[in-house]
């Protein structure tokens, strides 16, 4: 995993995810181990957290490790990236997407 990108967990969803997006958005990638589409997403995914480190937080969540933040947040398909502001949920992303279409998610939050 790239250097700019760390892994949270269930007991660290709160502190490093809820908390933190009140300071900065946060982009939390949903995946686990068996998806193709999540590993397909993963440079993706480290070019974007290298290109707005400062501007935007990038988090992964392995869901079969943690089970309970999925849930909470209906995550019904994988990968799935949630922008958090402001302790909320701000945006999201369904598949294996362009740069591009991150890029445009992550600029609606990050301009201004």
């Amino acid at each position: 995993m790239a250097e700019n990108i760390q892994s949270v967990t269930d007991s660290s969803f709160q502190t490093e995810v809820i908390e933190a997006s009140k300071n900065q958005p946060v982009m939390v990638d949903f995946w686990a181990d068996w998806c193709r589409p999540c590993h397909m997403l993963t440079p993706t995914v480290e070019e974007v957290a290298r290109e707005q480190a400062g501007k935007v937080k990038v988090v992964k969540l392995n869901i079969d490790d943690n089970m309970g933040v999925p849930g909470k947040f209906n995550i019904r398909g994988i990968p799935t990236l949630l922008v958090f502001k402001d302790g909320q949920v701000a945006d999201q992303i369904v598949g294996a997407v362009p740069k591009d279409q991150i890029t445009k998610v992550l600029e609606r939050h990050t301009a201004g």
